[in-house]
């Protein structure tokens, strides 16, 4: 057997706690803990090294992103009053899918009251979830007022960051609520960089198709930031007409435009996004374009309730592992 399976629970905190380099595997054995190895767990972790405790927190953050499976959501609820702004910030980008909403109030709290500017900022991109499903009704719609309101707040506050801002905005992409789309709109006129992208980002959350021309216009933008943010919110508008413009851009000049296309493309889904996802991977020579892909031909089977599969065994990448 693995050693992550046989290992007693307190050699499994000795290694991830003290050994070098840290022990990835072992962080699965964090997930779902027995009672009795989670009190042993937040017994120690407040002895653990700030350094340790930041380098663990954003690793825990970045295995739920890219595992569905397991759940660290206990620990980064605790780990919501930790002493170091940093692990508060990976705590917050770890329950990016959370559906628990007894969490709604520690990170409402946490973008109202923490002192660190980058913890209120993780924790109102962190609400953005809440505010989707509510719309969504994967939660009761009695959650969003409140959340929105609070995020309304934050973003009126003539004081505030306008990283605190762009969160907000962000976050308010998705609400039901009047204000939504002056704001949008007000800070895409704005003439501020960062305020139109995060306004572009919000066009894209909020499903409506009213802002497809501005988006795929912005596909031609000189910053790249903003192309790529255009991708992004076209694949989440949804609509056919971004196609051709967002395989243009999986040829573009810079990486992170090719990496949002593509994500782009497996939103919208359909036989032509499908046929152009196929022949990118079937050209595609790194392991981070080739991951994308999958992604999005993933995504796409998701939605569409159909399985992509990809026949590797004369393919150039056979010996590549596809994440699943």
């Amino acid at each position: 057997m693995k050693e992550e399976e046989t290992l007693p629970f307190s050699s499994v905190l000795d290694a991830l706690f003290t050994r070098d380099p840290l022990p990835l595997h072992l962080l699965y054995r964090l997930s779902d803990m027995a009672v009795a190895d989670y009190e042993e767990f937040r017994t120690r972790w407040t002895a653990v090294p700030a350094e340790r405790r930041r380098t663990l927190m954003r690793h825990l953050a970045d295995l739920t992103e890219a595992n569905y499976v397991v759940d660290f959501v206990p620990i980064f609820r605790d780990a919501f009053e930790d002493a170091e702004a940093a692990v508060r910030v990976a705590a917050l980008d770890g329950v990016w899918d959370a559906t628990d909403t007894r969490l709604i109030a520690p990170i409402t709290r946490l973008m109202q009251t923490d002192s660190s500017g980058e913890v209120r900022a993780a924790a109102a991109a962190a609400l953005s979830h809440y505010v989707l499903m509510a719309e969504w009704g994967q939660i009761p719609a009695r959650f969003a007022g409140s959340i929105i309101e609070a995020l309304l707040v934050e973003y009126d506050k003539a004081d505030a960051p306008i990283f605190i801002k762009q969160a907000a905005l962000e976050a308010l992409g998705a609400a039901n609520h009047p204000r939504v789309a002056d704001l949008i709109t007000t800070a895409y006129e704005s003439g501020i960089d960062e305020m139109q992208i995060s306004a572009v980002f919000a066009m894209g959350g909020s499903a409506d198709k009213r802002w497809l021309g501005t988006v795929l216009a912005e596909m031609d933008n000189p910053n790249p930031e903003m192309r790529a943010e255009a991708a992004r919110a076209a694949g989440n508008l949804g609509s056919g007409d971004a196609l051709s413009p967002l395989e243009r851009l999986t040829e573009d000049d810079d990486y992170e435009v090719r990496l949002a296309a593509i994500e782009g493309l497996g939103r919208i889904g359909g036989e032509t996004a499908g046929d152009i996802l196929m022949r990118l991977y079937e050209e595609a020579d790194d392991d981070e374009m080739l991951a994308a892909i999958d992604d999005a031909l993933e995504e796409m089977s998701l939605f569409s309730g159909e399985l992509l599969l990809l026949d590797l065994d004369d393919d150039e990448h056979t010996d590549d592992e596809l994440p699943g």
